[in-house]
């Protein structure tokens, strides 16, 4: 089985920004994209992305989940970049064509087809560090992937650092490719160092988000997870779950925890935690790490409220469980 994420489909949709308009969708070879090497994203990362996925379900049918709510966070990452404002009714047919054009290739669950909207400022001006891109080009490019799990998802390693920050504070919102750069050197470093799978970002003691993925604690019939600001990105994945939980009848708690709390909570039997992401869906953790001390969440398993929730969203992905918030876009 390829490694996830690196396999694509022939083509992609692509469209260009220039003289104050977009230009007609075309569909493209996937191999490159013409693009100046003074272009403004090669020096200034005038960039952004979404990432969502397309499903098969046993009637056969293809079914894009939460399209709205990825193409809102792309216009709004657009926008804080101050790259060209985006066509969102533009890029909605964009993913439905293109996804519609290799529905054959959608694999079955727990496979899908990934979709990668990017947006990149392509202006050729070195000139312009402290100004936009007045030109851009917008690509959707899709990679059929497996469970990103291959041998199942074991409990995750976390090292609690309360020194760093995963990205600029004003950034954290924006789905950026500077932001995941910037945390690879420190999250590298925890892997070599204490053996972590990744970094909870804790500027402060403030718990905020892993490297590439929302944080969410499960009490008991309590879900606590920090609340909303531009600090971090406001995952769909993590929208999603809270309310799947509130649905279940859990109390959703969006508040912000510290470390201390944190870590006395997770002493407690019964509790779990978790990590929310549109590839790894809802990702166990078992072990905290702190001031080389380690922390065991639980009993130091995937614990039952945890798998609960990650299967009650993919049933819903798979055509398993009734979309009652209307969630699914068919492919035309």
């Amino acid at each position: 089985m390829a490694v996830f994420g690196t396999v694509f489909m022939p083509e992609m949709a692509i469209t260009t920004f220039e003289n104050d308009t977009w230009s007609e969708t075309k569909f493209v070879s996937s191999e490159s994209i013409p693009m100046h090497p003074g272009a403004h994203v090669l020096h200034y990362s005038s960039t952004c992305f979404e990432g969502l996925k397309a499903f098969r379900h046993d009637d056969g049918g293809i079914y894009v989940f939460r399209m709205d709510q990825n193409l809102n966070r792309f216009e709004q990452s657009s926008q804080l970049l101050n790259l060209p404002a985006i066509d969102k009714a533009q890029v909605e047919q964009m993913i439905l064509s293109i996804v519609g054009q290799y529905a054959s290739d959608v694999p079955e669950p727990p496979g899908s087809m990934y979709i990668r909207p990017t947006h990149v400022g392509t202006e050729a001006s070195i000139g312009k560090a402290a100004a936009p891109s007045l030109t851009s080009l917008l690509y959707v490019l899709l990679s059929p992937v497996g469970d990103y799990f291959t041998g199942g998802a074991k409990p995750l390693r976390l090292l609690l650092d309360e020194t760093g920050m995963r990205c600029a504070p004003h950034m954290g919102m924006i789905k950026s490719g500077g932001n995941y750069a910037s945390a690879l050197g420190p999250i590298l470093a925890a892997r070599s160092e204490v053996q972590a799978d990744q970094i909870l970002f804790c500027p402060n003691g403030d718990v905020q988000e892993t490297g590439a993925a929302n944080f969410i604690l499960i009490d008991g019939n309590e879900v606590i997870t920090k609340t909303l600001d531009s600090s971090f990105l406001h995952g769909v994945t993590r929208s999603s779950i809270l309310t799947l939980a509130a649905d279940l009848g859990m109390t959703v708690s969006e508040r912000n925890i510290s470390v201390d709390e944190l870590l006395e909570r997770a002493a407690k039997p019964g509790v779990e935690a978790a990590l929310s992401g549109t590839a790894a869906v809802l990702t166990p953790v078992g072990t905290f790490i702190h001031n080389d001390k380690e922390y065991q969440v639980g009993n130091g398993e995937a614990g039952p409220t945890t798998q609960k929730l990650r299967q009650a969203l993919n049933d819903i992905q798979w055509g398993k469980a009734p979309d009652k918030h209307n969630w699914l876009v068919k492919v035309k």
